[in-house]
């Protein structure tokens, strides 16, 4: 069985999240869409779901906002990809406090019951804990679902490749906080 690596994080006021996933940089575009710099030019922190290829796409992000990032199956060297270089702020999965708040960063969650994986026993393995928001990636379809009791997880999708189709303008995420508690979290489609 596969070790876990898992990376925490301790963050203070953080009002704004931006969330992204998937950019899948080179393959998909040499970089991201100016479009991802002005819809996240207000966040505070922004956390990668993982699938970048290329650590150029963390440099980019970081020169708007703190980013870390979890690791995605192409970041792993799956379909004869190169391996993503290692880095602080990447780890297979990422566990992130603001304060009494727990939000768990990795790339493939499943929370559909019916394929039988229980979102509980997922959050143990890849967090070793419950958490109150899973941010996940991997599918390139946002969603925005309660999972059990009050967690939920929250998929951006794709800023480039939308619903794994052709290179476009896709979808980013945000989750906003007061009081280091979530008000409010959406997903938002990239536009020119």
């Amino acid at each position: 069985m596969k070790k876990n690596i898992l990376g925490k994080h301790v963050f203070n006021e953080i009002s704004l999240i931006g969330l992204i996933s998937d950019t899948h940089i080179p393959e998909a575009k040499d970089s991201l869409w100016p479009e991802v710099y002005n819809i996240f030019k207000d966040v505070d922190l922004i956390l990668h779901a993982g699938d970048m290829h290329n650590i150029s796409v963390l440099k980019e992000l970081e020169t708007i906002a703190t980013t870390v990032a979890c690791r995605g199956n192409g970041d792993d060297g799956s379909s004869g990809r190169p391996l993503l270089v290692e880095d602080r702020y990447i780890s297979e999965n990422q566990i992130i406090f603001i304060d009494s708040l727990s939000i768990g960063l990795t790339h493939s969650f499943l929370h559909d019951p019916k394929l039988g994986i229980s979102a509980h026993q997922q959050m143990i393995e890849k967090f070793n804990q419950v958490v109150d928001i899973v941010v996940a990636g991997d599918t390139h379809v946002p969603i925005i679902k309660n999972i059990f009791n009050s967690s939920v997880v929250i998929n951006s999708g794709s800023p480039i490749l939308p619903y794994n189709f052709n290179t476009q303008l896709g979808t980013v995420g945000f989750i906003q906080l007061f009081n280091s508690q979530p008000v409010d979290m959406w997903i938002e489609a990239l536009h020119e």
